[in-house]
């Protein structure tokens, strides 16, 4: 598998700048991908999102820059730049671009 960031391993770097924002759109790039989980960076332009959904594992969301507005199990709260939340396994969630915003998502699969 081609690694894209291979030369960023063991090296401090600033996630913020390895994802930029596109009009009207929702941008993703992979860090790491294994069995046991994923870190997948996005940029979410104004108005974009993902609609509600689940998944079978606990899903960390660390907003890197702007706000977004994040629906878990029907209830809706702002989370902004430094701050995180653990979306519980098989509880529905969306998130929305109310302003632009940059967010990691760390997957880890399992118990």
């Amino acid at each position: 598998m081609n690694d894209p960031f291979v030369a960023l391993k063991g090296k401090a770097f600033d996630l913020k700048a390895h994802v930029a924002y596109a009009d009207d759109a929702v941008v993703s790039k992979t860090l790491l991908k294994k069995e046991i989980g994923s870190l997948t960076l996005f940029a979410f332009d104004q108005g974009q999102g993902l609609s509600e959904h689940t998944a079978p594992f606990d899903a960390v969301v660390h907003i890197l820059d702007g706000e977004a507005e994040i629906t878990i199990g029907g209830e809706t709260q702002t989370v902004g730049a430094g701050q995180m939340v653990i979306m519980p396994a098989n509880v529905p969630h969306a998130l929305q671009a109310r302003v632009r915003f940059k967010m990691l998502l760390v997957m880890i699969r399992g118990d």
